[in-house]
């Protein structure tokens, strides 16, 4: 059962949590302690109890299951749970939502466990604290409360297909047209072509992939790979002469990458409160690691027919293929791949830094590359 109240404006004055909270008040509803009634007397009443052992399970990236241990013989007094809900503040913690906000939760005594679901108080991939209490609604309207429980910590998930798959879909709304590409090119400063030449035996390695993006994306900080573009200028056909990584750029054909061998999957879809979008895609030849990563958490695409990326057959003319035209792609190769099977080169305009998507937060705020769970 879902908890059915969320109330901003009720705190407890023994709230574990209550450094953080702010400008809170208690007009919307009166507590009293257990063993004591509101002008610090004695108060008749059996002391409510405390949850213990509290237990977090079932997490999602907006979702978890919660329940606790108590005394049986005061159950029955109690008519409602106090769930004290706070984002543990940390130098990664995501910034662009629900900053400082702490979320206190009212539900009717349902059996436990019970589920705490909401995408507009859980953010994916992110730390929190919880704590709970017991009460037990009075005749007069006011609430008789437990001490509160241990603060017990646990951290969100990352989107889950379902997830990603309604990222895919509004992706695909603003995809647009495809235009034919033949290279994946790569650019970046004269220090990294050199390493990969001189220490790592002509190669180009894969990497841990930033968090830019969406914060749920289940690649970010995991996956390895290399990072490629394949978007052309619609009226040369061939890849723009700027770019935010580097002056020189690594060019290579595009079955090189792309092939009937190789498996590609959605990864996400983003912007950086601009105009542009972006769409993250993966490519892992079959049955390497990359592969086996991607296969459990992210959605399959055809190569032959999707609205982003394709690699077809055509007679006489072997493989051919194309891209997404109103999307910006950034294709994230899962293999090492050797500087021979293609040229470096220096790209004859700028090299717009401003355009850069490295560790890029994605803006929470537009409706058309984010769904209704944290973003």
């Amino acid at each position: 059962m879902e908890v059915p109240g969320l109330a901003h404006n009720i705190t407890s004055p023994l709230s574990p949590c209550e450094g953080m909270i702010k400008d809170l008040s208690l007009d919307a509803i009166q507590l009293r302690d257990g063993n004591k009634s509101q002008d610090g007397s004695i108060s008749e009443m059996e002391e409510l109890p405390v949850p213990q052992n509290i237990k977090i399970s079932n997490i999602t990236c907006d979702s978890f299951k919660i329940c606790w241990d108590m005394e049986a013989r005061t159950k029955e007094r109690i008519t409602h749970y106090f769930i004290d809900l706070n984002k543990k503040e940390n130098k990664n913690s995501n910034k662009f939502k629900h900053k400082d906000v702490p979320t206190k939760l009212v539900a009717k005594a349902v059996p436990l466990p019970m589920t705490v679901r909401g995408h507009w108080f859980l953010s994916p991939r992110t730390e929190y604290t919880v704590a709970v209490q017991t009460a037990s609604k009075q005749a007069d309207g006011d609430y008789t409360v437990s001490e509160w429980s241990e603060i017990v910590e646990f951290c969100t998930a990352d989107y889950s297909l379902v997830h990603l798959n309604q990222l895919l879909e509004k992706a695909e709304v603003i995809a647009g047209r495809m235009l034919p590409f033949s290279v994946f090119y790569r650019n970046q400063n004269k220090e990294y072509f050199d390493h990969a030449r001189d220490v790592l035996d002509n190669r180009m390695l894969p990497s841990v992939k930033d968090n830019s993006g969406s914060h749920g994306s289940p690649i970010s900080g995991k996956l390895e790979g290399i990072f490629f573009s394949c978007n052309t200028e619609f009226n040369t056909g061939k890849p723009p002469q700027d770019s935010p990584y580097g002056r020189l750029r690594f060019e290579v054909r595009a079955d090189a990458l792309f092939n009937p061998d190789t498996n590609l999957y959605f990864g996400d879809f983003y912007c950086m409160y601009t105009a542009y979008h972006y769409v993250i895609l993966v490519l892992a030849p079959k049955g390497s690691t990359g592969d086996d990563f991607c296969k459990q958490r992210l959605p399959a695409l055809d190569i032959t027919n999707n609205r982003f990326l394709t690699c077809k057959q055509d007679e006489g003319a072997g493989l051919v293929f194309h891209h997404a035209q109103d999307v910006i792609l950034e294709v994230i190769f899962t293999d090492p791949v050797n500087l021979a099977s293609g040229s470096v080169a220096e790209i004859s305009g700028h090299q717009l830094m401003s355009q850069s998507t490295v560790n890029a937060k994605k803006d929470p705020s537009c409706k058309a590359c984010n769904i209704s769970v944290g973003r």
